[in-house]
C-alpha cells in the first residue's frame, strides 16, 4: 500500500492541566501529500491561563473569550479524526490532552490509531543532541512558526514525510520494523500507547545467581520479588539485579501480582506513558488500586534500604 494517509495533530494548552486545550491544529496528509491544515481556538473550561503557557504560544484569554468550548467543537472535530491515523510530536502529551479533555466533558473516546514522531525520529536521525520539534525542523530545513497548533501540526507532517522517505515507510505495517515504534490505539474506554520497540530482549534473570554468604534476612528485600523500571543513576541495572539476589531477594523483568517492590529510576518523560509513568509503573499503580501490597519506591529509598 503506497497511499498512506495520516493526520498530524497538535494541542496548545492554557495551563499545566491536560484538560485545558486552547487551540487544536490538524494537518491532513493524503497519498503522502499535505492537502490541508486546519486550526481552531478553544475556550478552556477554566478561565485562568498560566503565564508560562501564554509566553509559549501567545494566546491570551481575550483571544478565546468568544470561542466555543471543546465539547461544542468536538462535533466538528470527531468526524475528521474518527477511524483515522494520527501522528503527534510527543504523542504522550497531545493524546493525553485529548483523553483528559474528553474525560472532563464525559465524552466517549473516538476509535483511532496513532504514533509519535518524537519517538521514531530518534530511530531515523540517530545521534542528534535533541529531538524536540524546533531542533528537528532546523536540521531538516523545515519552516516552523513554533507553538501555534496549526503551524506545529504542519511542521510535524512535513517532518514525518521526511522520516517516511528516509526509512522507506509506505504503510502502517512498516512502523514496527522500519521505525522501531509501535502504533498506539485509542478506543472506547481506553488506549494503548505508541512506544519505542526495544532492540534488546529482556535479560535472562535465571542466570543471575546470588551469594548465599551475603543473604540478609533483616533486609526488606529478603525473600521479596523486586522489579526495576527506568535508568538507575547509582549503578547499572545488572549490578542492581546482583545486589538483590545477593541479599536473598527475587528479581523479575515484569510487574505481576506477585511483585513486592517496583524500584523507579530516572525516566524519559517523552517516551514513557500516561502521566510520565512507564508501563511497569502504570501496571503497579493499577494493582495497588485493586488492593495489592506492592510498593513503588524511589532509587534513593532502594539505596537507603541496602
Amino acid at each position: 500500500m503506497h497511499s498512506m494517509n495520516f493526520i498530524a495533530i497538535d494541542f496548545e494548552t492554557a495551563t499545566a492541566e491536560r484538560d485545558s486545550p486552547c487551540e487544536i491544529g490538524l494537518t491532513f496528509v493524503n497519498n503522502l501529500q499535505i492537502v490541508e491544515t486546519k486550526s481552531w481556538l478553544i475556550k478552556p473550561r477554566y478561565p485562568a491561563f498560566d503565564h508560562f503557557n501564554m509566553m509559549l504560544h501567545g494566546i491570551q484569554p481575550r483571544d478565546i473569550a468568544n470561542e466555543p468550548e471543546f465539547n461544542m467543537l468536538w462535533k466538528e472535530i470527531l468526524p475528521l479524526i474518527e477511524n483515522q491515523f494520527l501522528i503527534a510530536h510527543n504523542a504522550s502529551f497531545d493524546l493525553s490532552v485529548l483523553r483528559k479533555t474528553l474525560d472532563s466533558y464525559k465524552l466517549p473516546y473516538p476509535t483511532l490509531n496513532y504514533s509519535c514522531s518524537y519517538i521514531f525520529s530518534k530511530k531515523v536521525w540517530q545521534g542528534l543532541a535533541a529531538y524536540d520539534l524546533k531542533t528537528l525542523c532546523k536540521f531538516n530545513n523545515i519552516d516552523l512558526h513554533h507553538h501555534r497548533a496549526g503551524a506545529d501540526s504542519r511542521a510535524t507532517a512535513q517532518l514525518v514525510l521526511k522520516a517516511f522517505e528516509i526509512a522507506g515507510v509506505t504503510c502502517f505495517e512498516d512502523f514496527p520494523e522500519k521505525l522501531k515504534t509501535s502504533v498506539g490505539q485509542l478506543y472506547t474506554g481506553g488506549y494503548a500507547p505508541s512506544e519505542s520497540k526495544r532492540a534488546y530482549k529482556p535479560q535472562n534473570l535465571s542466570s543471575i545467581i546470588g551469594d548465599p554468604k551475603k543473604h540478609n534476612p533483616n533486609s526488606i528485600f529478603y525473600g521479596r520479588s523486586v522489579v526495576f523500571t527506568g535508568t538507575l543513576s547509582s549503578m547499572a541495572r545488572s549490578e542492581a539485579f546482583q545486589t538483590i539476589v545477593n541479599i536473598g531477594g527475587i528479581i523479575g523483568n515484569n510487574v505481576t501480582k506477585d511483585t513486592d517492590f517496583l524500584i523507579v529510576g530516572q525516566q524519559d518523560y517523552r517516551v514513557v506513558g500516561e502521566e510520565g509513568m512507564s508501563a511497569k509503573k502504570e501496571k503497579a499503580a493499577k494493582l495497588i488500586e485493586k488492593g495489592s501490597i506492592l510498593e513503588i519506591i524511589s532509587e534513593n529509598d532502594f539505596l537507603r534500604n541496602l
